[in-house]
């Protein structure tokens, strides 16, 4: 448990590591004490030990299975709402729940939809920077698979996400089949769970469905209304 201080660490994983030093310290001084080593004591010394090894080991394990949630990055940016112009109200209303679900159910920070080369949505933190996909979601696009870039910082490419906040620290490439990206960006390095990426996910498929029925016909590009 180096690196962490005793008010981190859980009350369970101290009072197993506690009752481990202390049940080795006992074993150790019975040992000491004793007149003469018979095998019964010896064996019950070894088990002993093993009982009190074993409680140290649970503390320490129990503190790795309980990290500490990493510490939110003040993202640079205003909180606001834009939605591309004249939508049909019920892609409207799709995307304002959907997108207020992923800011409120997961550690999104910040949420960009791009769909046939035009911004249709941003909420959360913006930034007012064009986006203009890259390398990065080039390679989205060909294995439609999301990406998820867990510490942006140690990616040479994450320049090409200029229209999310410049010190976002996690972001998902989520595509959507060839024509879509719905880019989710996070509050901390590596926050984005199993679940939060099946969260997005099931969005864009449901999102997919919906754009390509209501904006077949539409024309495109549309201009954007910035909303709340």
């Amino acid at each position: 448990m180096r690196g962490q201080s005793a008010d981190t660490v859980p009350l369970p994983a101290r009072v197993c590591l506690l009752i481990g030093i202390l049940g080795l310290l006992l074993c150790v001084g019975n040992q000491l004490s004793a007149s003469e080593l018979s095998p019964a004591l010896e064996r019950a010394g070894v088990l002993s030990s093993l009982l009190s090894v074993g409680l140290m080991l649970v503390a320490v394990l129990w503190t790795r299975a309980a990290p500490l949630a990493p510490d939110r990055v003040a993202l640079v940016g205003e909180q606001g709402l834009e939605i591309a112009a004249e939508l049909p109200d019920s892609l409207r209303q799709e995307l304002g729940w959907g997108s207020q679900m992923l800011l409120t159910a997961t550690p999104a920070a910040s949420l960009l939809l791009l769909w046939r080369g035009q911004v249709l949505l941003r909420r959360g933190v913006l930034d007012s920077s064009p986006f203009e996909p890259g390398p990065i979601c080039e390679r989205a696009w060909a294995t439609q698979k999301a990406i998820n870039l867990v510490n942006l910082a140690l990616y040479p490419g994450r320049d090409e996400f200029k229209g999310l906040p410049e010190n976002t620290p996690a972001l998902i490439i989520q595509p959507i089949a060839e024509d879509g990206l719905l880019l989710v960006a996070g509050w901390s390095p590596r926050c984005f769970s199993r679940s939060d990426e099946s969260w997005i996910e099931g969005w864009s498929l449901k999102l997919r469905t919906q754009l390509e029925q209501e904006l077949a016909s539409f024309p495109l590009p549309l201009g954007p209304s910035a909303e709340g």
